[in-house]
């Protein structure tokens, strides 16, 4: 038997829980890891634009990509977006968007044999349930509405504009900077 509850209240849940715990011998617990679209949606949305289109070119390709292409599309290479997918994952587990052992929605497919020692990347993949997937989530994507940013951005060492123009607040720039290192001399010792 499968069930599956949603938007359940807290007396229902607790009441719930002390019924699972009473059969907990009879049970087998499961978690479901699965992608689904709101998941895919929050995966997106944690990365950068570099990750985000490596999952794109990836999805549009139909869940698989040769390396060499997206080594063509990202020219400073994969690393920066292959390990802010890894980190999105993580962080996904940890803030508890997806529960522990949800698998990466782009996997890496080595070339060469095992004898060869390091493997390059030969093409990246995605697979068959979690495409229509993300095709979805990166529809859903596309259509969110986002305000233009007109605007310069501020300067981190701007006075936050909350606070007043007489706060007390730590500068981290001086007026008038050293000329030299501020070292104790070593003839006044």
């Amino acid at each position: 038997m499968r069930i599956t509850i949603e938007g359940a209240s807290e007396e229902f849940e607790r009441k719930l829980l002390d019924l699972l715990a009473e059969h907990r011998d009879e049970l087998a617990v499961s978690v479901d890891t699965a992608w689904d679209v709101d998941r895919a949606m929050v995966f997106l949305n944690t990365l950068n634009e570099d990750a985000r289109l490596f999952v794109r070119l990836v999805v549009e390709s139909d869940g698989h990509l040769e390396a060499a292409v997206l080594r063509g599309a990202f020219s400073r290479g994969l690393r920066g977006p292959t390990v802010a997918l890894t980190y999105a994952l993580k962080r996904g587990v940890k803030h508890g968007w997806w529960p522990e052992g949800t698998e990466a929605p782009v996997t890496v497919v080595y070339g060469g044999g095992p004898q060869d020692g390091w493997r390059q990347a030969s093409a990246y993949e995605m697979s068959g349930e979690d495409l229509p997937v993300f095709r979805a989530a990166l529809a859903h994507y596309d259509a969110a509405p986002r305000p233009p940013w007109d605007e310069e951005a501020p300067s981190a060492f701007a006075v936050h504009p909350s606070w007043a123009a007489d706060a007390d607040a730590p500068r981290a720039l001086y007026d008038d900077p050293p000329t030299a290192p501020n070292f104790p001399d070593e003839a006044a010792r």
